[in-house]
């Protein structure tokens, strides 16, 4: 089965709706990612933070940042989320959500308030900071009642909902599934990431000799899943997806990226592909220095030297539970109408390669899809506990 991806719905630190983001994307547009001096005490981060007012929440009972992100997205592609509901019904519709933070941000506001008054805010709802909010809220604002879950295994959680979702479709459950992820900045994130050592107080710089650690991002991106090609929209499907769980230590990666490969050559059995026929790689590219060891290690052994890839961490931050779908949604702008040059987005970074790591053919903004013929892109998303997850997006057949 084909699963089309119909519609796409984002809001990022590079901008709101396909043509802001791609042509932000496109342009190694870094402006989004901006110092933040009250996040962690003592120390002033760079954060991808979406800019300008966000909607307000249809249901008050659930508003949170994160639902206003998701709503953002899911707005922009109401119509087609509508004529889905209309053709399919609204119990063949389903919901599947990746997120790391939901809503502990106005959690951890609300107890705050609570340590101080002894009463929590009458805006604060315990069901805000439920993993499962930003599905219940999609589901609720568009009275669906088919499935509608949220899966969270860090920072893979919304690409293994792009897999979760395409099973979902291949097992007759549903007819259309909304998909993808969503998370905002809060600042348990941040300070337990700082805690971690794995911040770096600099624009990330993934793969350099000099990188040291993650900037934070929030963000939401947004799929409607189907089998068919929808009428006037571009035929773009994921081909394949691959997972695997190495199960390494419960933060850093396996050294030597068998995991991550696994997950890579499960994705191109699964699209019935060769490792030659990929055109572009989308990285994990945190810019740790044993993430990045890692995946260079993977993708060499995998590929070899001369797959154009680049990280887009460095123009929107690590958007941690959404940074799967909003890295597959990078894929589906490059394949969409909104790039007719076929362009491919340049790798930020000061250049200087790390002598210890197999060299990448890491993008400058030069390097063009071919014109002609079937693209198959990959994006990879790899999770504290070993969580690995490849897809594949292409021109469908």
């Amino acid at each position: 089965m084909t699963a089309y991806l119909n519609a796409l719905g984002l809001v990022c630190a590079l901008g709101n709706g396909q043509a802001e983001v791609t042509r932000r994307l496109l342009a190694g547009d870094d402006s989004g990612m901006c110092p933040a001096p009250h996040w962690v005490a003592e120390r002033c981060l760079p954060v991808g933070a979406v800019q300008g007012a966000l909607p307000a929440v249809p249901l008050a009972d659930q508003h949170s940042r994160n639902n206003q992100l998701l709503y953002a997205a899911a707005q922009q592609i109401e119509p087609a989320i509508g004529q889905a509901i209309a053709r399919f019904g609204a119990a063949r519709v389903a919901v599947v959500l990746g997120t790391s933070t939901s809503g502990i941000a106005e959690a951890s506001a609300g107890i705050a308030h609570y340590l101080h008054t002894q009463t929590f805010p009458d805006d604060y709802h315990y069901a805000q900071q439920e993993l499962s909010a930003p599905a219940t809220f999609l589901a609720d604002w568009l009275q669906l009642s088919g499935p509608a879950y949220v899966i969270s295994t860090a920072c893979t959680s919304s690409a293994r909902a792009l897999l979760s979702a395409r099973r979902l479709l291949d097992m007759g459950l549903c007819d259309a599934v909304l998909c993808g992820g969503v998370d905002s900045l809060c600042g348990l994130t941040l300070n337990g990431f700082s805690a971690l050592e794995a911040v770096s107080e600099q624009r990330c710089n993934p793969f350099s000799a000099k990188r040291n650690g993650i900037n934070i991002g929030e963000g939401a991106a947004l799929f409607l899943m189907t089998r068919e090609a929808a009428p006037g929209t571009p035929a773009i499907a994921l081909l394949g997806a691959g997972a695997s769980s190495d199960a390494h230590h419960i933060s850093a990666p396996d050294p030597t990226g068998k995991g991550a490969q696994a997950a890579m050559h499960k994705a191109l059995r699964h699209a019935r592909l060769e490792a030659a026929q990929i055109a572009y790689l989308n990285l994990h590219g945190t810019a740790t220095p044993h993430n990045d060891a890692m995946e260079s290690m993977a993708v060499h052994g995998l590929f070899g030297a001369g797959l154009p890839c680049s990280s887009s961490k460095p123009m929107t931050g690590h958007t941690l539970g959404a940074a799967g779908a909003l890295e597959a949604a990078f894929c589906w702008l490059l394949l969409s109408p909104h790039n007719p040059d076929n362009r491919l987005p340049p790798h930020l970074w000061d250049g200087q390669q790390d002598p210890a790591l197999p060299a990448l053919a890491l993008t400058d903004g030069a390097q063009h899809l071919a014109a002609d013929g079937p693209r198959y892109l990959m994006s990879n998303s790899f999770a504290f506990g070993g969580n690995n997850i490849s897809l594949i997006l292409g021109d469908a057949p």
